[in-house]
């Protein structure tokens, strides 16, 4: 097995996302960019998106790792949202999408217009979720685009085979098809609630911070391969763990917590820059299969595609947004009146991703009887320039749309005020907490460490109050980059003492590696109580 292109996607596609982070363009569209540009220098090897890799070995983390940053209350929250986007949207643009396609196309048939339909219909919240996050979109927006991107997959991969069924003549009715979609999603939400109780025992019994991540990076393949077996959707099944789990976190030892979040952040700064970086690869193989149509008409497919595939989803999220209210008493009591920013953001975010991509690849070569899937290569085409369209298009106005709706910024001294009574809060029960175990004989302690205790507690409360002080008048400075940027001296001068003791042999490298190790702990809670 030649490994030198896998090396050099993830080193090219790291290396462009190391890039964008310094530019203000969103990583998926330089990556996307960059992978187009590349397909066409000679020398390059074929890079073909296989959908038996993507679905089950590049899928489940990243949905996991979305999982478990969400908030389940906030989820819970904004459940009708996300499910009337996450299942209603799904299934409308499925059919407007297809039919738009059988009109549009010449000779398409229908149950393959719907299965185009079926995979453009889910959307990926990554580069939208990322956008949203620098330019300071409301946190409820956000959840919902986050929690539509955890759960639209299932149903459009459902929808899929119904459509993919009915086309390669292996017979499908509504009935059938409306049976298969709740099989597979109530079977996913059980196989999920079934597993996440067991796991999360495991992992609060588990002692060993490398063993407990091991677990971690096993889980989503776990639950996505329990829930496949058994023809459910292991998308969910891995949703619902991840979101269990995420709540749940707390319970689990603080070394594996740490170790989770360096993990999991470089799992999926290396999976996101791979397969946005593989979409742009694509375009080579699929302009192959092109040969029969003429340029002018598959053009002209892809823009009207790309145009229903847009409207159909404002079609849907405006009356999504307004209608409840009007149809229900209880709507109208406990939530505020929407906008008509907020849907018009929601609509515009919809981009597509990789998901459709491997869907789409996933279209057999032939139907019943051995005859060639019809238009196969078409359908391919079509589903990688609505998804570069949407990338393109609404990945690189959604940041301007985002800030001439002038949604209210997000209101950081209220934050750091609720977060400094909090503080407040722990640090009260910590500290009578403390008390009472030094009452005890068997915890006596000289005065001088008891009052490092007292005064770890006394500083981290105060922290927080002191952010809400006024910036350095002489160089401008916030009260957190001072105390962090004098922390980081003192350490630093520390460690240059550290390294030279090691240097004359006075100390050798297995001691100079426990002390740097302290002393990155130390500069870690002093960055995090800064930030």
């Amino acid at each position: 097995m030649d490994v030198m292109p896998l090396l050099l996607l993830v080193a090219g596609s790291a290396a462009v996302a190391g890039i964008a982070r310094r530019t203000p363009v969103p990583a998926p569209l330089l990556l996307v960019a960059a992978g187009l540009v590349v397909s066409y220098v000679p020398g390059i090897p074929d890079y073909t998106l296989e959908p038996d890799v993507v679905l089950p070995l590049v899928l489940p983390p990243l949905l996991y790792k979305e999982g478990t940053e969400s908030s389940y209350l906030d989820l819970r929250a904004q459940m009708r949202p996300v499910g009337l986007l996450s299942v209603g949207y799904v299934l409308f643009a499925t059919f407007v999408v297809g039919w738009a396609a059988y009109l549009v196309v010449p000779g398409l048939p229908l149950p393959a217009a719907l299965v185009l339909g079926a995979v453009v219909a889910p959307t990926d919240a990554v580069a939208a979720a990322a956008i949203a996050r620098r330019v300071g979109l409301p946190s409820r927006i956000t959840t919902i685009l986050q929690g539509e991107s955890l759960l639209n997959d299932a149903t459009a991969i459902t929808a899929y085979k119904v459509a993919l069924a009915a086309a390669v003549g292996a017979g499908s009715t509504w009935a059938g098809g409306i049976e298969e979609f709740l099989r597979a999603a109530v079977g996913g939400v059980l196989v999920g609630l079934v597993l996440m109780v067991p796991i999360h025992w495991l992992r609060t019994r588990l002692t060993e911070a490398l063993l407990q991540n091991t677990l971690s990076l096993l889980i989503p393949f776990v639950a996505y391969g329990v829930a496949e077996q058994l023809h459910a959707s292991g998308v969910l099944a891995v949703v619902v763990v991840a979101v269990y789990l995420g709540h749940r976190a707390w319970e689990v030892d603080f070394a594996t917590r740490l170790q989770e979040e360096a993990v999991w952040k470089m799992v999926a700064f290396v999976l996101e820059s791979a397969v946005f970086a593989l979409i742009g690869l694509q375009m080579p193989p699929i302009l192959k299969g092109l040969a029969a149509y003429h340029g002018a008409d598959a053009a002209w497919y892809a823009i009207a595609v790309f145009l229903v595939v847009v409207a159909a989803r404002f079609v849907w999220t405006f009356p999504a947004t307004f209608l409840p209210r009007v149809l229900s008493r209880r709507v109208r009591e406990r939530e505020e009146d929407p906008t008509w920013r907020a849907p018009v953001v929601v609509s515009w975010a919809a981009m597509r991703g990789v998901v459709s991509l491997a869907i789409a690849f996933s279209i057999p070569e032939t139907i019943r009887g051995g005859a060639p899937f019809p238009q196969r290569n078409l359908i391919l085409f079509l589903t990688f320039t609505t998804v570069i369209g949407t990338l393109v298009v609404q990945g690189l106005t959604l940041a301007p749309l985002i800030r001439l709706m002038k949604f209210p910024g997000r209101d950081r001294q209220a934050e750091t005020l609720a977060e400094a009574n909090a503080q407040a809060q722990a640090s009260l029960a910590a500290e009578r907490r403390l008390e009472e175990l030094l009452a005890d004989e068997r915890n006596a302690l000289p005065p001088p460490l008891a009052d490092r205790l007292r005064d770890v507690l006394e500083r981290r409360r105060n922290a927080v109050w002191e952010r809400l002080g006024q910036a350095n008048p002489v160089t401008g400075e916030s009260v957190d980059d001072t105390y962090r940027r004098l922390s980081r001296a003192m350490i630093s001068a520390e460690r240059e003492v550290f390294v030279r003791l090691r240097d004359h042999r006075y100390i050798d490298d297995e001691m100079l590696r426990a002390l740097l190790r302290h002393l990155d702990l130390e500069e870690a809670a002093a960055y995090r109580e800064a930030a």
